[in-house]
């Protein structure tokens, strides 16, 4: 499918829809049952374009992986953190997760690896995991531009006590695969973090993890430095959450319709950051509850929106769950004030620059912002429709494809890059508004 023109509605959307897992959680389960020891069973597991180049990496490095898409489950078999083969080439794709994690994992064995990217990969951030990782002992070729793939890495092997200082100003990523990997080779490892960035919410995703793996552990020497003990994580049969990145979008449907949405099995204790954009949604007027649902076990979260979709402008700052940056640039022109994000200069570096994609895309639709080095000022105005480029970033995708659901007109060029993480969006988007002018 080449263009995707979204269909209005003119009532409020009564949404119950269930997305895949979470591709955060999903690719951290990976990894770690990778590096475990013994038979990890995973349930819930996204199936996408990311995930999917992950998982042909793991068994590229020698790995006895077994797939059930139809149940979404994946059986990973752990070599106790030690990698089957010693040589192997491994494609990484445009996975941000899959190229962090799986580069500090192949830097931490005592291999020879060459590693490989999509073009959009090799532009991505990069360099400060490589430094931290040649600071520890790493030897790393660069076969192109230095600290970009491809590369050729031979690992540090194991070691007694170290530290390394990384910024992860550019991506937390950094930090997570350092704190995931270090087990297998140091006994301890000492990680100070240098830069401005507060954000850790995916640190705390990461370190929550760990200890459900078996590690005892990650230790806070004070606000900027962590220290990690060596150790072999154990075997799990692990269900991996809901992706709320994916159901904000739901949410986001509730909110600019009046409507209402409900994402069944996301839980109250989510180790996703992404569910602090519920809280914004709050302050712009929408209504957030934990009830009973027939059929379903435990309180589900029910988001609903103002009356008429008439939102409150807002300041916030969205750094440490930016992939809502977004989302809220979709449905801000729909406030009755301006929206202000801050926080977010990072998000330049990810798929797209997506600061300047907001701006540029929210300009086609008739709508003034502002961009900042950390952030964008959005206007409110009087939309109209538009074709959106989407810079093969699934996001811009879905994301503006809530605009549409309340202005005319609005085509999503290449949607099919959602296939990155929620491959069935559009056929999903499809289904709520037909149902909705069934009713």
């Amino acid at each position: 499918m080449e263009r995707y023109l979204v269909k209005t509605v003119k009532q409020p959307l009564q949404i119950r829809q269930e997305v895949p897992g979470s591709k955060s959680i999903t690719n951290r389960a990976l990894l770690m049952a990778a590096m475990g020891r013994g038979e990890s069973e995973l349930d819930g597991v996204l199936f996408s374009d990311d995930s999917d180049c992950f998982l042909k990496a793991l068994q590229d490095l020698g790995f006895t992986v077994r797939i059930d898409r139809e149940k979404k489950r994946v059986r990973i078999t752990g070599e106790s953190g030690r990698i089957p083969r010693n040589e192997a080439e491994v494609y990484v794709g445009s996975a941000g997760t899959a190229a962090r994690f799986l580069t500090a994992f192949l830097a931490m064995s005592d291999g020879k690896y060459r590693l490989d990217s999509s073009a959009q990969m090799k532009k991505r951030p990069m360099r400060e995991l490589l430094e931290a990782l040649e600071q520890l002992g790493a030897k790393i070729a660069y076969e192109q531009e230095p600290y970009h793939f491809p590369m050729v890495i031979q690992g540090i092997g194991a070691g007694e006590k170290a530290a390394v200082s990384v910024n992860i100003d550019r991506s937390s990523q950094f930090l997570s695969a350092l704190l995931m990997t270090a087990p297998l080779c140091w006994k301890e490892l000492t990680i100070t973090l240098t830069g401005k960035r507060n954000a850790r919410s995916y640190v705390a995703m990461t370190e929550q993890m760990m200890r459900q793996f078996g590690h005892p552990g990650v230790q806070k020497i004070n606000r900027d430095c962590y220290r990690v003990t060596g150790f072999v994580y154990q075997a799990q049969s692990y269900r991996i959450e809901p992706d709320v990145s994916a159901a904000c979008y739901f949410y986001a449907m509730a909110a600019v319709t009046g409507g209402s949405a409900l994402v069944p099995h996301v839980r109250r204790d989510s180790l996703q950051g992404d569910m602090r954009f519920v809280n914004v949604l709050q302050q712009m007027g929408c209504a957030a509850e934990w009830e009973s649902v027939q059929g379903l076990t435990g309180e589900q979260l029910v988001v609903t929106g103002p009356a008429h979709g008439e939102l409150k402008g807002i300041t916030a700052s969205f750094s440490d769950f930016s992939d809502q940056a977004l989302t809220m640039a979709a449905i801000a022109p729909y406030a009755d004030g301006v929206v202000r994000m801050e926080g977010i200069g990072h998000i330049r570096g990810q798929e797209s620059d997506r600061i300047a994609v907001m701006a540029r895309e929210l300009a086609r639709m008739g709508i003034r912002c502002e961009e900042m080095e950390q952030g964008i000022v959005i206007y409110p105005g009087k939309l109209h429709g538009a074709e959106i480029m989407t810079y093969n970033d699934h996001r811009v995708a879905m994301s503006f494809a809530v605009t549409g659901l309340r202005t005319e007109g609005i085509v999503i060029a290449d949607p099919d890059c959602c296939r990155k993480t929620f491959p069935d969006y559009f056929s999903v988007l499809d289904q709520i508004c037909t149902a909705q002018k069934a009713d």
